[in-house]
C-alpha cells in the first residue's frame, strides 16, 4: 500500500487548545486534573468530546461498559475500521496529558483527514475506553478488559470505588451507558499514542517512542490483621502491630524487586491503616503491592516469593494475613505490522526514535489480544506522570500526533 507523503501534517496548534480546553473539567488542585471515571467530570468530558467529534463529522457509538466510538467513516462499506485512542479519566491528583493526548491526538487525525480532504478505504473509529486509570474503581483498564473478553460484563458492574458506589450504578448516574453489546466490534487495527510516563526519551533526546512491548502487571492487595491497642501504655512485648507488619514485607518487595533487575519493579502505592489514629497501633492495615516485569516467568516468582515472605513475617509476628489478586495481566507483545507502522511513520517524518517497552499499563495491551495493536509514545518532562505537575512540550504532542496519523493512514489506505 502507498505510504502518506512527509508533508501531510496534523495541526499541531489545534491539538495543543484541545489539550488545555479539557484540561478545564476537572481541573486538579495544583495545575493538573480530577477527572476521575464516572464522576460527574468524567460526564461533562465526555460530552465535549462528543461535541467535538459530531463537529468533525463522525458518528458517536455507545457501548454497555460507556466506551466511546466516534467514526468517520470510509469508503469500502465491508472493510473494517482502524481504530486510534485511549482514555480521558485522570488520576485523583493526575496531568492533562495521560490518555488524553491519545484520545485527542485521534480526534486531531480525523480533523486533519476533513482538512486536507482525504478519503481513506478503512474507516477510522477514535476511542475513548472507560475506566482506565482503575484508581476509583479496580482493575486498571476495566472496560477495554470487558471488551477484550478478560473481564465478564456483570463482574465489572458489581465493582465499588471507596464510598461502596458501584460501577454500573454511576454509569448509568452519569448518563453514559449505551446499548451496544461490548466487544461485538470488529476491529482492522488500533493504535494509541500516549506520553512515555517515564525517562527515557527525555533523557536520550528521541523524539518518538516505537512500543514494541508492554511490561506484565501483578497487584496483590494485602490485608494484615493485628490488634489495636494504645500506643503509650501497651508493653513491646503485648504488641501485635499491623503497621510493623506491613513495614517488614515492605523491605521484601523492594528486595525481591531489586533481585531482578534491570526491568523488573515494586512498590506498595495503596495504604490504608486503621484506625489510623496517632495514639493507637495499628490493628489493621490494607495495601496493594503493585509487581510488574516484561517477563511472566518473572512476575510469577515475584508473587511467589512475596506470598511465602509475608506470610512468614506475619506468622512470627502473630499477626493475620489475607492475599487477594485484585489486577494484573500478562506481558505483551504488539503486533509486528503495526509496530512497523509506527517506526516507518517516524523515519518518513525525520522524528528521532527509538524501541521502548512501556512500563505501564493500557488499553491498548487488551485490545492487542483480539486485534493487531501497536503504541507511540512521546517523551514527558523528568518522566513524571500520575502527578499534577506531568508536563509535555507542544512539539512532543504534535510529533507524537504526526506519527500516529501516518500510521493509521498507512493502515486505513489511502484512496486517491
Amino acid at each position: 500500500m502507498a505510504a502518506p507523503g512527509e508533508n501531510l501534517r496534523i495541526n499541531g496548534d489545534r491539538l495543543w487548545d484541545s489539550l488545555m480546553d479539557m484540561a478545564k473539567i476537572g481541573p486538579g488542585v495544583a495545575g493538573g486534573n480530577n477527572r476521575q471515571t464516572l464522576t460527574d467530570a468524567d460526564g461533562e468530558g465526555r460530552a465535549l468530546f462528543q461535541k467535538w467529534c459530531e463537529a468533525a463529522g463522525c458518528t458517536m457509538g455507545l457501548d454497555q461498559m460507556g466506551n466511546m466510538f466516534a467514526r468517520r467513516e470510509g469508503t469500502d462499506p465491508d472493510a473494517l475500521p482502524v481504530y486510534v485512542g485511549s482514555h480521558l479519566d485522570t488520576q485523583p491528583t493526575g496531568g492533562k496529558y495521560d490518555g488524553v493526548l491519545g484520545v485527542l491526538g485521534g480526534l486531531e487525525v480525523i480533523r486533519s483527514l476533513n482538512d486536507l480532504d482525504i478519503k481513506t478505504k478503512h474507516p477510522i473509529v477514535v476511542t475513548n475506553w472507560t475506566n482506565e486509570e482503575g484508581t476509583r474503581y479496580a482493575p486498571a483498564m476495566l472496560a477495554s478488559g470487558v471488551f477484550a473478553g478478560i473481564h465478564t460484563q456483570d463482574w465489572a458492574y458489581d465493582r465499588v470505588d471507596a464510598e461502596g458506589k458501584k460501577f454500573g450504578a454511576e454509569l448509568e448516574r452519569i448518563g453514559w451507558k449505551g446499548d451496544e453489546e461490548v466487544g461485538a466490534r470488529k476491529m482492522h487495527a488500533f493504535f494509541e499514542l500516549h506520553i512515555e510516563q517515564g525517562p527515557i526519551l527525555e533523557a536520550e533526546g528521541k523524539d518518538i517512542g516505537v512500543v514494541t512491548h508492554g511490561q506484565g502487571l501483578s497487584w496483590t492487595q494485602i490485608t494484615i490483621t493485628g490488634k489495636d491497642a494504645h500506643t503509650g501504655s501497651t508493653p513491646m512485648p503485648m504488641r501485635r502491630n499491623a503497621g510493623l507488619g506491613m513495614a517488614r514485607i515492605l523491605e521484601k518487595v523492594d528486595e525481591i524487586a531489586w533481585s531482578h533487575k534491570p526491568h523488573a519493579v515494586g512498590a506498595a502505592g495503596h495504604i490504608d491503616v486503621y484506625p489510623n489514629s496517632r495514639n493507637v497501633i495499628p490493628g489493621k492495615v490494607v495495601f496493594t503491592v503493585d509487581f510488574r516485569s516484561p517477563d511472566l516467568s518473572v512476575i510469577e516468582d515475584m508473587e511467589k516469593r512475596l506470598k511465602v515472605e509475608a506470610q512468614k513475617i506475619c506468622d512470627d509476628m502473630e499477626l493475620g494475613v489475607e492475599f487477594e489478586k485484585v489486577g494484573g495481566f500478562d506481558p505483551v507483545e504488539f503486533d509486528a505490522t503495526c509496530v512497523s507502522a509506527i517506526r516507518n511513520a517516524a523515519e518518513r517524518l525525520g522524528y528521532s526514535h527509538r524501541d521502548i517497552i512501556s512500563g505501564a499499563g493500557h488499553d491498548a495491551c487488551w485490545i492487542n489480544q483480539v486485534a493487531p495493536t501497536a503504541m507511540v509514545m512521546c517523551p514527558c518532562v523528568d518522566g513524571l506522570s500520575h502527578n499534577e505537575a506531568e508536563e509535555i512540550s507542544k512539539d512532543w504532542a504534535a510529533a507524537g500526533a504526526d506519527v500516529l496519523f501516518h500510521a493509521v493512514l498507512e493502515t486505513a489506505e489511502i484512496v486517491e
